[in-house]
């Protein structure tokens, strides 16, 4: 089996002849040819070329399938104690490579290298996509609930009627405090004999 590990973006990928790897976003249009240079390491069969840091005189040709999105990532931020709560959510945007030629044992095929159409690149996604989704287990599918069916009708405008609003505002009543000196004279209590 022929392999190589390039390097694109800073990180390290093992790349096959036939297969497709995801790399981080270049730019670039989907369905050009695209020459990797950076090959840190080559096994072809028992041959095993390592690069310091790169092979020089070897490359990797593949092509570009599309620019796709990962999976959603949840980014929760929290500070306990002070009602501090963040969620946002990110999609890594990636590019995906389909490995023509590893090496330069085709060099015929280089230079044949023609621009491909749409048509291909879509057929090739298809592919792509179709081994992908026999890879994975299918979950089963809720049933959603359909909404609330929107009223065609003609609906006439009427006028608003303006609303006579109070002033409202902001400050609470203010509560007369008493002091000692403004208290009501005590009442008298008489006893039962000296109200006859």
């Amino acid at each position: 089996m022929k392999y190589a590990i390039i390097e694109s973006g800073g990180k390290q990928y093992k790349s096959v002849e036939g297969e497709t790897i995801d790399v981080d976003r270049l730019v670039v249009e989907p369905g050009t040819e695209l020459k990797l240079d950076q090959v840190l390491l080559m096994v072809e069969g028992d041959n095993v070329s390592i690069g310091t840091p790169t092979i020089s005189g070897i490359s990797v040709l593949a092509q570009v399938l599309a620019h796709i999105k990962g999976e959603k990532l949840t980014v929760f931020k929290y500070r306990p104690k002070k009602r501090i709560r963040v969620k946002t959510g990110h999609r890594q945007t990636y590019t995906r490579l389909l490995i023509e030629q590893i090496g330069n044992t085709k060099a015929e095929k280089v230079a044949k290298v023609e621009k491909v159409t749409k048509a291909e690149v879509v057929s090739k996604l298809e592919k792509v996509a179709k081994i992908k989704k026999t890879e994975k287990i299918e979950k089963p599918v809720k049933e959603k609930k359909p909404a609330v069916e929107k009223i065609t009708k003609a609906v006439k405008a009427t006028p608003v009627k303006k609303v006579a609003t109070t002033a409202k505002t902001d400050k609470k009543p203010t509560v007369k405090k008493t002091s000692k000196t403004d208290k009501k004279p005590a009442v008298k209590k008489t006893s039962k004999t000296e109200k006859k």
